[in-house]
């Protein structure tokens, strides 16, 4: 049987910190608040040996915490328990749940997060655009494009404009949109004032969606509200702004996309866009190209577009990743 410490959780900290070494503890210190780096600094030099025993403990505290978060950012702490039930029985569990509970804040609508957005759209897609936009500004982008697309053509742009507008809701209210969302809430808002929205909020959100719903949200704000829609212009990125890539970035792009979709892509593209295309591409394969496409026929335009969204998915994670730098802003903007 283990021995029970009596070490403060800021003793516990700094015998952590000590046993990674000085490099490792520096990184994690990189993430933390002045205070709490003067405090445990203070821990660390007042530490004198600890019994094997102690730090077998602290370290199974460690691992036991760190399973926990994981379980609880993957489903929720409902999922979290039910999986450390499994493991450990419930009392453990309950202590190990505990211990994270007065340092844990969960998300908002965090009960939501596995619920399908088909079902989710039958219970919102009637209510006030301001509730729909706090509910979407704080589910994850995929499942938010999924419902944004899914609204009234009419709808849309009114909740994208105000999810990009918002900025801070009192927990009062978040609270009552959750409690006629959901009766049985899993968690309570944090009790100050929660950001949740701004323009990458809706940026990301639309980034996501289908062609035809980003053209409707676009110009709907166009003329809504120009300066807004242009913010959003400047940190988007759509199958037409290929052209403001570099060669070299274009061409890492093709050796990703699927020849099949490069050719539904370009069918309604715009002779700008083809050229710059067919400019990185060997006279071989560009022929061949020219070939699929003069061969393929009619297609529907919401193959196009799609086929258009999996390639700027592309972009994107190719951007995200580092591999490929995409010029935003506008003329002023400089890649050296």
């Amino acid at each position: 049987m283990a021995v029970k410490t009596s070490l403060s959780g800021k003793q516990k900290a700094a015998n952590f910190l000590i046993f990674l070494g000085p490099e490792k503890s520096a990184k994690l210190f990189q993430h933390m608040n002045e205070e709490d780096i003067e405090q445990l600094t203070l821990e660390i030099a007042n530490v004198r040996k600890v019994p094997t025993e102690k730090m077998d403990e602290i370290f199974r505290e460690f691992y036991e915490m760190c399973l926990a978060s994981q379980f609880i950012g993957q489903g929720g702490i409902d999922y979290a328990k039910e999986v450390l039930e499994k493991a450990y029985g419930l009392e453990k569990t309950m202590e190990i749940i505990g211990r994270i509970s007065s340092s844990l804040q969960v998300r908002p609508f965090d009960f939501i997060r596995k619920t399908e957005p088909s079902h989710l759209l039958n219970f919102i897609q009637s209510e006030h655009p301001q509730t729909i936009a706090l509910i979407l500004a704080y589910l994850d982008a995929e499942k938010a494009a999924v419902i944004l697309g899914a609204l009234a053509p009419e709808r849309q742009a009114e909740v994208a404009k105000r999810i990009a507008i918002m900025d801070t809701t009192s927990p009062e209210i978040i609270k009552e949109v959750e409690r006629i969302l959901e009766r049985k809430l899993s968690s309570i808002a944090p009790q100050e004032l929660t950001a949740a929205g701004g323009v990458k909020a809706v940026v990301e959100i639309i980034n996501r969606v289908d062609r035809s719903t980003e053209k409707t949200i676009m110009e709907t704000l166009e003329v809504q509200d120009p300066e807004l829609a242009e913010e959003i212009k400047k940190l988007m990125f759509v199958f037409e702004d290929i052209v403001m890539i570099d060669d070299r970035s274009v061409q890492r792009v093709l050796r990703e996309v699927e020849s099949q979709d490069l050719a539904l892509a370009l069918k309604g593209a715009s002779n700008e866009v083809s050229e710059k295309i067919y400019h990185n591409m060997s006279i071989r394969a560009s022929d061949m190209l020219r070939e699929d496409i003069e061969f393929m026929g009619p297609v529907r335009l919401r193959d196009v577009e799609e086929a258009q969204q999996r390639i700027v998915n592309i972009i994107r994670r190719l951007e995200e990743s580092g591999e490929i730098v995409v010029a935003r802003g506008g003329g002023d903007e400089v890649i050296v």
